[in-house]
């Protein structure tokens, strides 16, 4: 795929960046366990898919189907952005200046492509809300969504297939946070979602 953001490794500081990984949202959102890798402060923080694989980033295209500007003294953005399978939640504030502009600027509908860090939140009734805090969005045209939805079904199958196999400690890590999650789901997710482009 062209636009191959997030899969380098990149110099930020001091520490090497996560690759940004592609996954659909019918899957981000089954998310429940989140994790810092060691002890240091700056240690990345990660979100286990429930197909056994880590992410401190992710790559996403979809439709930017609504956005609104909250917040007085800390002004942020808030969107949705609709893939396939689902939606996504994804936010930039002051400590994003580049994506919050970004974001501000674009007119709804448009397809956009997104990077940024999953955060998972616990509400008090007890479920989880996943969002997506952006470090980068530009809008882009349908065939760009359509090749990310192919690469995402490729990942996404891959992540299946290791996860049947799995004996990688973030697959067994996977199968004692989601017992209840059969990883085929997302298989049949990566499918429809192939469906409904039309190449």
């Amino acid at each position: 795929m062209s636009t191959n953001q997030g899969d380098m490794g990149r110099r930020d500081g001091s520490f090497e960046r996560e690759p940004a990984r592609r996954v659909f949202a019918g899957e981000l959102r089954e998310c429940r366990y989140q994790f810092k890798d060691g002890e240091d402060e700056k240690s990345p923080t990660f979100v286990l898919l429930p197909s056994g694989e880590r992410c401190n980033r992710i790559f996403l295209v979809g439709t930017l189907t609504e956005k609104q500007r909250q917040g007085d003294q800390n002004v942020f953005y808030r969107g949705r952005v609709v893939d396939p399978s689902g939606t996504f939640f994804v936010m930039a504030g002051s400590y994003q200046p580049e994506a919050m502009q970004q974001l501000a600027k674009i007119e709804t509908p448009a397809f956009v492509a997104v990077v940024g860090k999953p955060n998972l939140y616990q509400k008090p009734d007890g479920s989880f809300l996943v969002s997506v805090r952006v470090e980068s969005i530009t809008v882009v045209d349908k065939d760009t969504r359509d090749l990310w939805v192919l690469d995402a079904a490729e990942r996404t199958l891959d992540r299946v297939e290791a996860c049947a196999a799995g004996t990688a400690p973030d697959v067994i890590k996977a199968k004692e946070q989601y017992p209840t999650i059969d990883p085929a789901v997302f298989r049949k997710i990566a499918f429809d979602a192939l469906a409904q482009i039309k190449m």
